[in-house]
């Protein structure tokens, strides 16, 4: 048997692996050619897609039904799914900004001959719904039915629905009607197992937001101010439902401590909660009959979005004069999280000054109107959001619009308006400061057995020393007294900005402020009798006000900030994709102690001063 040297079987050891590094690196070239190729023709596609949707003009056929859809989260301004252009619509989020113009038009043009409202799992807060009843309400006034259909009600849909002229259910339906509850999350044992302390400081009696941390239980203020506004609101909803389908409160009220919604669906008919019983496939016959078509007659559906594209493709009025609408929605942070799960929007200190102070300078821009649906949050950025407020109310008038909340640090960026204007449901209030600290001490030296060793060259120098975790500082030990006495100090001094801007843009004195603040959240209703607010109201009243305070009969809006792109939601989905899918892993995964999730991943920014209402507040409306 023949033996081959060995050099020469290296060397065909050798060709080998060189043939199959070839053989690898022209597959993945030819992959990269063809990923490119596909890519090329997808990006044609798209553009196509995209220009040929930017092109098409709606237009309104005769004998056309706006229809919405009272399912998922409702905003302040409509977010599109970046693949609309393809008819993906998931990942977009109804908005105000184009519902109550649809609305509004619909009322006005007289090819919409009713509106169809279809229920759902709706999620959006009181004040919105109560914007939104308000806008159903005047577009009444036209003589316009309206329509509703539901397999399930929820009470914010119901509250919606119940000012249809026709309000139908499926036979085998669920109309909840049960009440208002508001409840918060204790962490104490939880912590005290961890062996972490909250260190505390804070002004305000009702400054709840801190309780959770300290508390297994709600104090005796919190369940006051959460009594109230519970109340208020429940209210509110209530009294409007029963003056829609001709019942008393009294009766409303009875009707939801039977927890109706268990109940057959005949009970709701029987007591005249619905009109009728009917499958889906017969809708579409009892909106044709409701609006006046002839059994051959057909009619049209249109889209808000649709019939608010239609309002605005209308031709702008010649030259300068607009009103400016600023969005500021979420937390208020000194920077943005480079990576949050919790789905929060942020209000940005910094961007949001800047933006203001553009505003200001621009002298096409006769006045303002802030849109505040905020919590609150860092105090630093709440207090440089409120100069920015006044050095562009030295320019032109400032109307700020409040949503469902406007609280604390939220109430902080409104107070120096020169009117503020809120929904007899907004949360608002909250004045208050607090600052904590988790100590991390009993964790780490006698659950984990690491021990700290300090040197230091002054009494305070390792004041605030401790390790970070999860983007939160975690102490090493306890403030000492001194510290902890100079810490409160910065909190109170705090606390008398804070309630001086409130005087100052109030124009009431400041001891008056300090009594009605404490930290208390307040209803709308109940901050105009209290002075802290104007009037009652939502958007359009602001954006009225605005236009009587410039001077305005007719004026262009424009809104801020910029909504991003095509291409900017493009090039971001992928992010944003991963973040979708890791929520929902997450919803999925958890179920309901997502929200504790939540309220721990919102803990990682709020250590330091800060201005803000509780961080969770459930309101099962």
């Amino acid at each position: 048997m023949a033996v081959r040297p060995q050099g020469q079987a290296t060397l065909g050891k050798t060709i080998l692996v060189m043939k199959d590094f070839l053989k690898y690196v022209l597959a993945t070239l030819v992959g990269m050619v063809l990923m490119g190729v596909i890519g090329s023709v997808l990006y044609v596609v798209m553009i196509v897609a995209i220009l040929s949707g930017s092109d098409s003009t709606v237009k309104v056929g005769d004998d056309s039904v706006l229809v919405i859809q009272l399912d998922g989260d409702i905003a302040d301004r409509a977010k599109e799914s970046p693949l609309a252009f393809l008819g993906q619509e998931e990942g977009g989020t109804q908005g105000l900004d184009q519902l109550l113009p649809a609305i509004k038009e619909a009322k006005a043009n007289d090819k919409v001959r009713g509106i169809y409202l279809e229920a759902g799992a709706l999620s959006a807060s009181a004040a919105t719904l109560q914007e939104l009843h308000a806008a159903l309400l005047d577009f009444k006034a036209s003589g316009k039915p309206i329509i509703a259909y539901g397999n399930e009600f929820t009470q914010g849909a119901y509250y919606l629905c119940s000012l249809a002229d026709s309000l139908v259910i499926n036979p085998e339906g669920m109309l909840d009607w049960h009440g208002l509850a508001a409840f918060g999350l204790y962490f104490k044992d939880a912590l005290d197992k961890l062996g972490v302390q909250m260190q505390v400081f804070k002004v305000g009696t009702y400054k709840s937001a801190v309780e959770p941390f300290l508390l297994n239980e709600m104090s005796e203020a919190d369940r006051v101010q959460r009594s109230s506004y519970v109340n208020e609101t429940w209210a509110q909803v209530r009294d409007a439902v029963a003056e829609a389908r001709g019942l008393s409160p009294e009766k409303m009220d009875a009707l939801a401590d039977a927890y109706i919604g268990l109940s057959a669906a005949t009970l709701y008919k029987e007591e005249g909660l619905v009109d009728k019983l009917a499958y889906t496939d017969e809708v579409p016959d009892i909106i044709a009959h409701t609006i006046g078509l002839d059994e051959d007659e057909d009619y049209e559906v249109i889209t808000p979005s649709e019939l608010a594209s239609v309002v605005e493709a209308r031709p702008k009025k010649l030259g300068g004069d607009c009103i400016a609408i600023y969005y500021a929605t979420g937390n208020i942070v000194d920077e943005a999280p480079s990576y949050d799960l919790s789905g929060t929007d942020y209000i940005v200190g910094d961007e949001m000054v800047e933006d203001l102070l553009g505003l200001a300078d621009d002298e096409d821009i006769k006045a303002v109107v802030i849109r505040v649906n905020s919590p609150g949050g860092s105090a630093y950025a709440s207090e440089q959001i409120a100069h920015a407020v006044g050095q562009l109310k030295a320019e032109k008038p400032v109307v700020v619009s409040m949503g469902g909340y406007a609280a604390s640090g939220g109430y902080y960026i409104s107070a120096l308006a020169s009117r503020i204007v809120a929904e007899p449901t907004t949360l608002t209030g909250s004045i208050g400061i607090f600052g904590m600290l988790p100590v991390g001490q009993e964790l780490l030296e006698d659950k984990l057995g690491v021990h700290i060793s300090t040197v230091k060259t002054n009494a305070l120098s390792d004041a605030g020393a401790g390790v970070n975790a999860m983007g939160s500082p975690i102490l090493f030990h306890p403030l000492e007294d001194q510290a902890s006495s100079l810490l409160q100090a910065h909190i109170e001094r705090g606390y008398d900005l804070f309630t001086r801007r409130c005087a100052e843009g109030r124009g009431i004195p400041q001891d008056s402020v300090k009594a009605i603040g404490e930290g208390r959240v307040w209803t709308g209703e109940h901050a105009l009798a209290l002075g802290l607010v104007d009037q009652l109201g939502g958007l359009d009243e602001a954006i009225a006000t605005a236009k009587e305070m410039a001077g305005l009969e007719e004026c262009n809006m424009l809104s801020y900030p910029e909504q991003p792109s095509v291409w900017e939601q493009l090039l971001d989905l992928a992010e944003d994709t991963g973040n979708s899918y890791a929520q929902a892993r997450l919803r999925g995964q958890l179920g309901s102690l997502y929200d504790v999730y939540t309220t721990l991943e919102q803990l990682r920014g709020t250590c330091g001063i800060q201005a803000r209402m509780p961080y969770v507040l459930y309101f099962n409306l």
